[in-house]
This record gives structure tokens, sequence and C-alpha cells, in this order.
């Protein structure tokens, strides 16, 4: 799956420039120009990285930025600042804020698609794997295929997808809004009880013989990888 990005930036040129770019690598890319905007946007939806400028309007980059390490669903959402501020003390406060890491206009486009090449790899090494295994369920993305304690499980597409997800964020707890973009995409229409029938569908496939279920249901939530399924299957 392609790694989200969001872009917090009210430069519409230097915008347009990063989303070209960061496309052009395979990234999912969203903008947003102002930083209460992407405030509220994060408070609904957590991508994989964000490049965020440090001086926005409605909100500053340092102030989203303390705020996200506050929540914890995105106290570590890596976070590369954007900034025309070079002077070291800055350079540290930034760092210190929590940004992962810190680039100062102009810059390089090159090096700062290697910057979140090289964070998103360190944040989320699953990504990379070939291998994807949960308790006593593995996942093959190289054949394509998944297997429960040994025995093969024939999934559908959507099902798949679904259960790929989760094994790249075991124990997180993820809402019907944040399932369908993540795995069915935002530019599709599509209500959130959907995820419930994929879901429903996904754990038949997986515990046809009753055995436990590993996906657990967050009542006003969404669902989650249960970690103690996997404590249980040690």
């Amino acid at each position: 799956m392609a790694a989200r990005i969001l872009v917090v930036e009210d430069e519409e040129a230097l915008t347009t420039l990063l989303r070209y770019n960061l496309e052009a690598e395979g990234y999912e890319v969203e903008a947003v120009a102002r930083g209460d905007e992407a405030d509220t946007w994060l408070k609904e939806r957590i991508p994989d990285l964000v490049v965020l400028d440090w001086m926005l309007p409605g909100l500053s980059g340092i102030e989203l930025c303390r705020r996200l390490r506050a929540r914890p669903e995105t106290r570590q959402l890596p976070i590369i600042m954007l900034t025309a501020r070079g002077e070291e003390s800055e350079r540290v406060r930034g760092l210190a804020t929590g940004a992962d890491d810190y680039v100062v206009k102009p810059f390089s486009v090159s090096e700062l698609l290697a910057r979140v090449k090289g964070l998103l790899r360190r944040a989320s090494p699953e990504r990379l794997a070939t291998i994807l295994s949960f308790g006593d369920i593995e996942l093959d993305r190289d054949k394509h295929r998944v297997w429960r304690s040994g025995r093969q499980v024939d999934l559908g597409p959507t099902e798949y997808r679904l259960l790929e997800f989760f094994l790249e964020h075991p124990g997180r707890v993820f809402s019907r809004e944040q399932l369908l973009d993540s795995v069915w995409g935002r530019d599709i229409y599509i209500d959130e009880r959907t995820v419930d029938v994929h879901i429903g569908r996904l754990r038949k496939l997986l515990n046809p013989d009753g055995e436990p279920d590993p996906i657990r249901t967050v009542r006003g939530a969404g669902y989650a990888l249960d970690e103690q399924f996997a404590k249980a299957a040690e």
C-alpha cells in the first residue's frame, strides 16, 4: 500500500511542487493550507507522515506539532518541519517540540524525498516486509496468500487489503471512516456500513471453525487487531 503523506503548507507553488514530486514517488498526498484546518483533519484521519511548515495561518506549525505529540494516536506520527529559519536555536526548538526532521527553505526536493523515505522506513518497517504476521496469522505479500495456523485462507481482494492494513498497524484502533480512506481510498464514495460487511466476511474466512477472533470491535470507535489474541497465540 502507498504511504499517505499530509502536506501542511500555505505557499501554493511549493505545495504543488511537493505534491507532484511525492506522487511521482508513489505516495498518496493530501494538502492543507492552514494549521487549524490541518489540526481538524488530523483528528479525523492519520497519515503515515506529515510535511509541516513552521509559519502557517490559523495555527503555527510549532503549535500543531506540539498538539500532535500530546495526543496518543499521533504521538509517534513522523513529522518533517519546513521553515525559512536557519538559525541553530530555531532548529533545536523545532526538534525539541517533537519534529523528527527539519528542512530549511530553500531546499533540494531530492533531499526532502530522501528524508521522507528514510523516516518512513524507520517509522514503518512493516511497509517493507514481505511477510506480515500476527499471532497464528501470516500474510505473504509476494505470493498474495494468507495462512492461519498453517491453513491457507482464501480472501477476496477487499478482505485481503483490510487484513494487510490491520497487520501493518497491529493493536491500533481505526474508525470506519479511517478504514474507508485507507483501504478503499478517499476518491470512492462508499457507505461506512460497507466496512462492517467486509469485516464480517473477513472474520468468517479467518474463523470458519470457531477459532478465536483476531479482530476486536471497539464500541463507538471502530476495529483493531486484538493484542490479547496475539499473546494467546504465542
